[in-house]
């Protein structure tokens, strides 16, 4: 497998798209510039929970069957009860998509020392007789930046919401609480794919044609009361000849004509000149581009507006494949 560029662009319309638990769920903001940031964690969160609903073995799992486990626990579940050792990686690579495209750090717990006391790699001085500690790395292939708005994002003002619970007995009056929202929010994403990295974790074509459905497909059907109203807008998978190309950051070659007071996906008018001419100019170093848009997202060019796929020159038409609806069966 050779490298490849994501660019993944989504909205949140009177939602919170990432919650700072550190102060108190509010939107995560950069305030100085008025962006609201979300982080790779929670794009990542969306995919597995996608990939578990579909079936698919997930590590990184909220619970197994209800129960909320350790990570090693998950391991010696996975392989029957045993204790996991180096030795089982291509199992776990094999069962588990989630360390294949994004990694993980697996613990490992070492066999004890034997009977005449003999230190096993790892073990202290002095720690004859416990277990030695390690684990299984496993970079991964797939990765996110933060994402950041498009939009300078404006915040609900009204955060109080209130409850017909009381908050203990004898209390005549329901509870009060706070709800962070934002107006609205045009989100841009952009991830890396390792071919290297990928060889390494086992990550096929097919995995990742998963991650092309999860991505136009999960966060609407991952929705919570605070995350409805959040729809995937473009999706763009470019995919490369060869195992060292980086072009960069492809959100860089998209931008908002206006950025100020949007609510709402159909006020938005994105430019694609400078993603245009970047799929033309390395139109030679590129084997194929995956694609994804909602037609509600306006793209506006030089050339005109449409969808990508008719803007775009012939040549790099060719390249383009479409990845899976969000509406698809």
């Amino acid at each position: 497998m050779n490298n490849g560029e994501i660019l993944f662009l989504y909205d949140a319309t009177l939602s919170n798209p990432n919650g700072d638990p550190d102060d108190e769920n509010r939107p995560r903001m950069d305030y100085d510039h008025r962006h609201n940031l979300v982080s790779d964690v929670r794009v990542k969160r969306y995919v597995r929970d996608y990939l578990a609903d579909q079936g698919h073995e997930i590590y990184v799992a909220k619970s197994e069957h209800g129960e909320a486990l350790t990570a090693t626990k998950r391991l010696e579940n996975l392989l029957g009860g045993r204790k996991p050792s180096a030795a089982d990686l291509p199992k776990i690579l094999e069962s588990l998509i989630d360390v294949r495209l994004f990694g993980a750090t697996m613990p490992i717990k070492g066999d004890r020392a034997d009977k005449a006391g003999k230190r096993e790699k790892g073990d202290e001085p002095g720690d004859k007789g416990k277990e030695k500690g390690d684990s299984i790395q496993v970079t991964g292939p797939v990765q996110f930046t933060w994402g950041q708005s498009l939009n300078k994002v404006d915040l609900v003002s009204s955060y109080t919401i209130s409850s017909l619970f009381k908050s203990e007995e004898g209390k005549t009056q329901g509870t009060f609480g706070k709800d962070y929202r934002v107006f609205y929010s045009l989100i841009g994403v952009a991830g890396v794919i390792s071919g290297r990295r990928a060889k390494y974790a086992q990550l096929t074509e097919q995995d990742l044609g998963l991650l092309d459905a999860a991505m136009v497909r999960a966060i609407p059907l991952q929705a919570t009361r605070s995350k409805v109203g959040q729809y995937p807008r473009l999706y763009v998978r470019v995919m490369y000849r060869d195992p060292d190309t980086v072009i960069g950051d492809w959100r860089n070659t998209v931008r908002l004509q206006e950025t100020e007071g949007l609510r709402g996906v159909r006020e938005t008018r994105l430019e694609v000149d400078d993603l245009l001419n970047r799929l033309e100019a390395y139109q030679d170093r590129i084997a194929r581009v995956i694609l994804w848009q909602d037609p509600l997202l306006r793209l506006v060019s030089k050339r005109g507006e449409g969808l990508l796929i008719d803007l775009a020159a012939e040549a790099v038409r060719e390249l383009m494949e479409s990845a899976p609806g969000a509406l698809e069966a």
